[in-house]
């Protein structure tokens, strides 16, 4: 009776960790997805911050010169 325990206890820990490790690949998939939606939402600030400014102004500059 002690092996058909000790089966199940195995078992059940090896589909606890398969869960766990299931968990966490969609918790970082969805970290991923929100990152790619900050980087998003900064490229379009960048984006509408050089459109308004004055024409000349946002450029790199020659600072050597």
């Amino acid at each position: 009776m002690s092996d058909a325990a000790a089966l199940a206890r195995s078992l059940a820990t090896m589909q606890a960790a398969s869960t766990q490790q299931a968990l966490s690949v969609a918790m970082l998939r969805q970290s991923a997805a929100a990152d790619r939606g900050v980087v998003t939402l900064l490229e379009q600030g960048a984006e509408q911050a050089k459109a308004a400014l004055p024409a000349g102004q946002g450029q790199q500059v020659d600072r050597i010169a």
